[in-house]
């Protein structure tokens, strides 16, 4: 007589991280738009050129920035009335950093302007290595999976498990949704503004799980 065995391999392997995105933000406030429309703009002449530049050496693989965008608002002060108008220039930029040594340079150089923020790194692996990553760990959980079932086989005296069921978790129907996710990646997106910031790569984590169902006959 057969018997059911029912499930849930998981695998979780860690890499280095290959990559890192950084995201500028300029913002320009003043009383006078064409005054802060110029020292925005005298912000963005410096930051295009070194993107292209880090480019051109391949310690950048893609950027993208948009425009100087001004807009003008009256906020509210401590008092509870309305200030005079304030105007406020708006640049944002984005970039990938294969090399983390110029990309702590960069955070050095830009944390340290006004009116510049800095949110990252994100840290991740490339998208083609991410591929191979996921396959080699997706691999690793079936390979847990199997080794579960045959453990409970064993326990009851059966002889060697064969799958007849894979599926991404909560997938076969009988078991309950809101397990972990089939795969996911955890990566560090921190880092504080200031000068001499240290850049340290935060390791990918990558995780896999699949539910599993495997027949067996008695040995």
């Amino acid at each position: 007589m057969s018997l059911l065995i029912t499930v849930r391999g998981t695998a979780e392997e860690t890499y280095p991280a290959e990559r890192a995105t950084l995201s500028v933000t300029v913002n320009i406030a003043g009383d006078d738009k064409a005054d802060v429309a110029r020292r925005a703009g005298e912000v963005q002449g410096p930051l295009h050129e070194q993107l292209e530049q880090l480019e051109q050496l391949g310690a950048v693989t893609r950027w993208s920035a948009g425009q100087v965008q001004v807009y003008s608002h009256r906020p509210w002060g401590p008092d509870g009335t309305r200030l005079p108008v304030e105007h406020v220039a708006r640049l944002d930029a984005t970039a990938d950093f294969a090399d983390f040594a110029r990309l702590s340079g960069f955070i050095d150089h830009w944390s340290g302007q006004a009116g510049v923020e800095i949110s990252g790194p994100a840290w991740d692996v490339t998208p083609q290595n991410r591929r191979v990553y996921e396959a080699e760990v997706r691999r690793a959980a079936v390979d847990d999976a199997i080794h579960k079932a045959q453990a409970y086989s064993t326990a009851v005296r059966r002889g060697r498990v064969v799958a007849i069921e894979l599926a991404d978790p909560g997938m076969l129907g009988d078991q309950r949704e809101g397990g972990p996710s089939p795969m996911f990646a955890r990566m560090s997106a921190d880092a504080s503004g200031g000068a001499a910031i240290a850049v340290t790569p935060e390791p990918i984590v990558i995780a896999s799980a699949v539910d599993a169902r495997f027949t067996t006959e008695t040995s």
